[in-house]
């Protein structure tokens, strides 16, 4: 312990829980301690990074994916050499995704707040950042299994031609609002597990992603219907975690889906377009936002991931894992100023970023659920 003598004045030796092995620079290791929270806030909210094909992008602008089609067997002729089938199959195709120009979100941290804080400033920020990166990632993705679901097979031979997307009508009516009735929802699960059967699509990996209210529309309505798991009861069960399947097709709630050209949810009076949802008040500039334009044209993007009025009626996804890929250039990081920069501005710019790019991959695995209009109308048409 450090004592005051009466010859000469000793300083009191600090404890300084952010020095590395107790060296000069005391705030050594607060920055793996943002690191941390940027990463688990990308991780805890982006979903469709591990229900996609995902791989890494080293050395160039893009990645090609090969398909390989369908081919024919045949019976052999006595006397004949066998020299591959006559017609040339199996057909083979590509389809290139393009990584898009780097996404990042950043703030300023001003060394004088943060003193003055009587809170963790960092940490808070970090998983803001977190949260911005991994809304955007999901949102492309998303978008781009919406334009997969109205897209033909890029192996288009003549006889060869490959099954395309899939469009499901949730409902009868024109009405938008049929995209919360539960029977509907679970009658449109069993056409698209039907239709992927039909197309050869793998039942491996199936999953959909429908909106929260949606989601517990579910929960609420099908309570007789076998879509309960049984050992999962009481606050477990209303919390929402209750569904385990329909069809082999397991269950994902999200607000980051393009939802009648809006994302996750839509406010306002029932018609065609807008379930006729009561807002429940003081929800926010980030609730309901609209679908931007994401094409292809647009600064940064260089991969089409559509327009807001191309998802007008689109209300839920169900795609199977190879439906839709994203490539990453550079996976989500933190980066943050130090040295004669901070000094300079009294404070450290912290920032996230990442560059990544997302398509449709095979159109068969992909279907997108509708409401309010009739399959391939107004609205709904190829991108």
């Amino acid at each position: 312990m450090a004592q005051q003598n009466s010859g000469s004045s000793q300083l009191a030796q600090l404890t300084r829980p952010g020095a590395l092995n107790g060296g000069t620079d005391p705030r050594a290791l607060y920055l793996k301690l943002f690191s941390g929270e940027m990463f688990k806030g990308f991780q805890h909210n982006a979903i469709a990074r591990d229900l996609v094909m995902k791989r890494t992008l080293k050395n160039g602008k893009s990645l090609q994916f090969i398909y390989t089609g369908h081919t024919k067997a045949e019976f052999h002729t006595p006397g004949n050499s066998i020299m591959g089938n006559s017609d040339g199959a199996p057909p083979v195709a590509e389809k290139t995704i393009t990584c898009d120009d780097l996404l990042i979100s950043s703030a300023f941290v001003y060394e004088l707040d943060e003193t003055l804080a009587h809170y963790e400033l960092r940490g808070e920020i970090s998983k803001k950042i977190g949260y911005a990166l991994a809304q955007k990632y999901d949102r492309l993705i998303f978008r781009s299994i919406a334009r997969g679901a109205r897209a033909a097979s890029p192996v288009s031979k003549t006889n060869f031609v490959e099954p395309g997307g899939t469009q499901i009508r949730v409902g009868t009516n024109n009405q938008a609002s049929d995209a919360y009735v539960p029977a509907s929802l679970i009658n449109a699960f069993y056409d698209a597990a039907a239709a992927m059967d039909e197309k050869g699509v793998s039942e491996d990996g199936r999953v959909a992603v429908l909106n929260p209210r949606q989601y517990y529309e579910l929960i609420q309505g099908v309570g007789s219907n076998g879509l309960i798991n049984r050992d999962t009861q009481g606050s477990a069960l209303q919390s929402g975690q209750g569904i385990i399947e329909i069809a082999g097709i397991k269950i994902f709630k999200s607000m980051n889906i393009p939802f009648f050209s809006q994302y996750g949810t839509k406010y306002g009076s029932a018609g065609a377009t807008n379930p006729g949802i009561t807002s429940p008040t003081n929800v926010g500039s980030f609730v309901g936002e609209a679908v931007e334009d994401a094409a292809a044209d647009v600064t940064g993007i260089n991969n089409e991931y559509g327009e807001e009025t191309e998802f007008a009626n689109s209300c839920g996804l169900i795609f199977q894992k190879e439906g839709a890929g994203v490539v990453e250039a550079i996976g989500p990081q933190v980066q943050v100023t130090s040295g004669d920069v901070s000094v300079v501005y009294q404070g450290d710019v912290i920032l996230g970023r990442m560059a990544m790019g997302a398509d449709y991959l095979n159109p068969a695995a992909c279907v997108e659920l509708i409401a309010g209009a009739a399959v391939g109308s107004s609205g709904n048409a190829a991108f």
